[in-house]
C-alpha cells in the first residue's frame, strides 16, 4: 500500500515532518509510506502556469499523489489558519481530478491548532469524496526536537496508537478500492 504524507510545514526542523517521518520508520512492512517534505518548493499556484506551462516541481508533486493509494496531512497553525503552502499544494491539486477519490487523513503533531483543523477539514472534504474526518491521529510534539521526537515516538506507548492508526487508514483505502469495483 503506497501513501503519501504530506508535511503543511517549511520549517526545517519541524514536528510534523518528525512526525511523519517517524511514522514512516515504524509503519508495517506492507506500508510504504513516502514524506513529501518540501512543500515550499511548490511555486504559487496560478491557473496561468497548468497544462504545458506547469512547472516540473508541480509535476512531480502531483505524480506522487496520483501514485498513492492515500494520503496523510500533518500540518501546523499559522495564525489560526492553514499554512500558505499547504493552502498552495492543495490549490495545484484541486484543478486536476488526482485528488477528487484518494482517501486523505490528518495527523497533528500539536495539542493546539484546532481552528486550523477545522478550516483543513472543510477544505479536504469539499476537494476528496473520501477525506476521512473522524480517523485522526493527535500527539503533542511541541517544542520538542526531531531527534527527540523520534526517539519518543518509536517506545510503546506512541507504536500502539501509531501502527494502529495506519492500519485503520490502510482498511479505508481497501474499502474505497472496493466500492470502485
Amino acid at each position: 500500500m503506497k501513501i503519501l504524507a504530506i508535511s503543511g510545514s517549511a520549517r526545517k526542523e519541524s514536528t510534523n515532518t518528525a512526525l511523519l517521518r517517524t511514522m514512516k520508520d515504524i509503519a508495517p512492512s506492507d506500508i510504504e509510506l513516502t514524506v513529501f517534505d518540501h512543500i515550499n518548493n511548490l511555486p504559487v499556484f496560478s491557473p496561468d502556469n497548468e497544462g504545458e506551462k506547469t512547472p516540473t516541481v508541480v509535476e512531480d508533486f502531483i505524480k506522487s499523489v496520483s501514485d498513492a493509494d492515500g494520503i496523510i496531512i500533518s500540518s501546523p497553525e499559522y495564525i489560526r489558519c492553514i499554512p500558505g503552502g499547504l493552502k498552495n499544494a492543495i490549490d495545484w491539486m484541486v484543478s486536476r481530478t488526482e485528488i477528487i477519490d484518494i482517501p486523505i487523513v490528518l495527523v497533528h503533531a500539536s495539542s493546539r491548532g484546532d481552528d486550523m483543523l477545522v478550516s483543513l477539514r472543510r477544505v479536504l472534504s469539499t476537494v476528496s469524496s473520501n477525506f476521512f474526518e473522524d480517523l485522526f491521529l493527535r500527539i503533542s510534539l511541541i517544542g520538542k526536537s526531531p531527534e527527540k521526537i523520534s526517539e519518543m515516538l518509536q517506545t510503546e506507548k506512541y507504536k500502539s496508537q501509531i501502527t494502529p492508526f495506519l492500519l485503520k487508514f490502510v482498511s479505508e483505502i481497501q474499502k474505497c478500492r472496493n466500492e470502485l469495483e
